[in-house]
C-alpha cells in the first residue's frame, strides 16, 4: 500500500476504499510554483492531496488573481469535484505552494464510490462545506476587512501552511495574490515592521509574533 495514501487518508476512509484508491490512482509529484490546474481546463481526474500545500486562485475581470484558500494534506478541492462531476471547465487556478504529491482519481470512480462507501460520501460533502466556508471568508475579507487586516491574515496563513516564520515572497507577488498594488503592500508591510510584528528583508519577510 502506498504509505502516503495511508498516512493522509487512513483516518478518513475504510481500508477497502484505501485499497481501491491505491489500485486506480496515479501519483503525481509537484514542486513549488507548479501550475496544477489552469482556468478553462477540463478536469478529468480528482486530486487527493497526499503531501505539500496548494493555493487556489480565482481570476478577476482585469486578469488579476484573488487568493481563495489553501489545500493541505488530506484535502481535495470542491471546485475541482464540481468540474469533474459536471464535465465543466475549471474556474480556478491551482498552484503548488510547496513541493508535494497528489493521488489522481478517475471521474468514474468518484461517482461509483458515492454509492459504495459512506466515508467517501461524507468526505465529499464535508469538502464542499469546508471550501464553501473558506470562499465565504474570502468574500468577507474583500467586503469587510481593511487591506492591512487582509495582509496580516495572508502572512499568518502563509507562515502556518509552510511551517516557517520566514515568508519568501516579494512585495509584488504578495500584491498580485491580494489583488492590490505593490505600493500599498510595501507601505503596509513597513507599518507592520514599525509595530514590531515583522522584519523585512530583500524578497522575504520574517514573522516576529
Amino acid at each position: 500500500m502506498n504509505i502516503l495514501i495511508k498516512e493522509a487518508y487512513g483516518n478518513t476512509f475504510e481500508e477497502k476504499l484505501i485499497d481501491e484508491i491505491e489500485a486506480v490512482s496515479s501519483i503525481v509529484d509537484f514542486n513549488e510554483g507548479d501550475q496544477l490546474i489552469q482556468i478553462g481546463e477540463y478536469i478529468r481526474r480528482m486530486p487527493l492531496l497526499l503531501s505539500g500545500a496548494i493555493k487556489v486562485l480565482r481570476e478577476d475581470r482585469d486578469e488579476g488573481e484573488l487568493f481563495l484558500y489553501f489545500l493541505e494534506r488530506g484535502d481535495t478541492c470542491a471546485m475541482t469535484l464540481a468540474c469533474c462531476m459536471g464535465d465543466t471547465q475549471s474556474e480556478i487556478r491551482a498552484v503548488a505552494e510547496n513541493s508535494g504529491s497528489v493521488a489522481m482519481i478517475p471521474v468514474n470512480k468518484m461517482e461509483e464510490w458515492l454509492g459504495k462507501y459512506k466515508s467517501w460520501r461524507n468526505f465529499v460533502f464535508s469538502s464542499y462545506n469546508k471550501r464553501l466556508s473558506e470562499m465565504l471568508n474570502a468574500i468577507d475579507n474583500l467586503a469587510f476587512m481593511n487591506m492591512d487586516e487582509r495582509l496580516t491574515n495572508y502572512l499568518l496563513e502563509k507562515s502556518k501552511i509552510n511551517n516557517t516564520k520566514t515568508i519568501e515572497k516579494t512585495h509584488q507577488e504578495i500584491a498580485y495574490e491580494l489583488n492590490t498594488s505593490r505600493v500599498v503592500v510595501s507601505r503596509l508591510l513597513k507599518a507592520l515592521e514599525n509595530q514590531g510584528k515583522i522584519r523585512l528583508h530583500r524578497n522575504s519577510i520574517v514573522m516576529l509574533q
